[in-house]
């Protein structure tokens, strides 16, 4: 029920539209994909909660420390910023504490 033109009024019916520009991860893709990696390892990990001992803590420190480590990586990989980077240890031992907790 489309005229002449319609095409070219609705673009995505034909694909994804071409992308001009850099890439939103041309600052650094490797960091981004690192902080990917460790929040989806995480979020499973965050399944296994309610089984442990400790689920209250276990669950906190996991939150936190992805919170803490993740954020300030994709932060970095979007900006550029390294601003916040001096969490990401901070959160790196809350992820292991998580770790700890859910094991004991």
């Amino acid at each position: 029920a489309g005229g002449r033109g319609e095409a070219r009024r609705r673009p995505g019916l034909l694909g994804p539209l071409p992308v001009s520009g850099p890439s939103p991860f041309a600052l650094s893709p490797q960091l981004y994909e690192t902080a990917n990696r460790y929040h989806f390892l995480h979020s499973l990990a965050l399944l296994a909660v309610p089984r442990c001992r400790r689920p209250l803590l276990a669950g906190a420190l996991l939150s936190s420390g992805m919170g803490l480590f993740c954020g300030p990586l994709y932060y970095h990989a979007w900006s550029g910023d390294p601003t916040f980077n001096k969490a990401a240890p901070y959160g790196g031992s809350l992820l292991i504490l998580g770790w700890l907790a859910m094991a004991l």
